[in-house]
């Protein structure tokens, strides 16, 4: 009994995680991915500065391709300048005019990418700390209004057919 018992949990475990070669895969191809910034940015927790942290509920996200960065990202904190259109609420942006810097970690399996913005209606610096294994956070800088943080995953970006 104990020998089926000790067999059916193991066989549980084994069925429900990914292979060593699996997860080896997937690091390479995020890798690859992140190191021609062609990655998506979930986000699913913000961290302003001066307040709590907030889980979100619902998709916000950061597309980054070699030649476009469009951002959909909630904003909470203090903003220095408001927005005269009430519709630019959060950090939505779409750019193709932009620097960026992909650099390697420190740890295995770790990237910084940073991407500044020059054809926004005001530039944005974009901080990701990116891991292999699918983690990340990021880190907006805009010049009128506090920094904002936020944690999620990254992914391959969909191939539109």
């Amino acid at each position: 009994v104990f020998t089926l018992l000790a067999l059916s949990i193991l066989l549980i475990s084994c069925g429900t995680s990914l292979s060593v070669m699996e997860k080896a895969e997937k690091a390479r191809l995020l890798d690859k991915q992140i190191e021609s910034l062609d990655f998506t940015f979930n986000a699913d927790h913000a961290h302003p500065q001066s307040y709590k942290s907030t889980h979100l509920t619902s998709s916000y996200d950061v597309t980054v391709t070699h030649d476009t960065v469009k951002a959909y990202l909630p904003y909470f904190g203090r903003a220095y300048r408001a927005p005269m259109n009430s519709s630019e609420g959060g950090i939505k942006f779409e750019s193709t005019d932009f620097e960026s810097k992909v650099q390697v970690g420190k740890r295995y399996g770790e990237w910084h990418v940073t991407i500044e913005t020059k054809d926004t209606s005001r530039p944005f610096t974009l901080y990701f700390h990116l891991w292999n294994n699918g983690a990340a956070r990021l880190n907006v800088i805009d010049r009128d209004r506090q920094s904002i943080s936020f944690q999620g995953s990254i992914e391959e970006n969909k191939k539109e057919e």
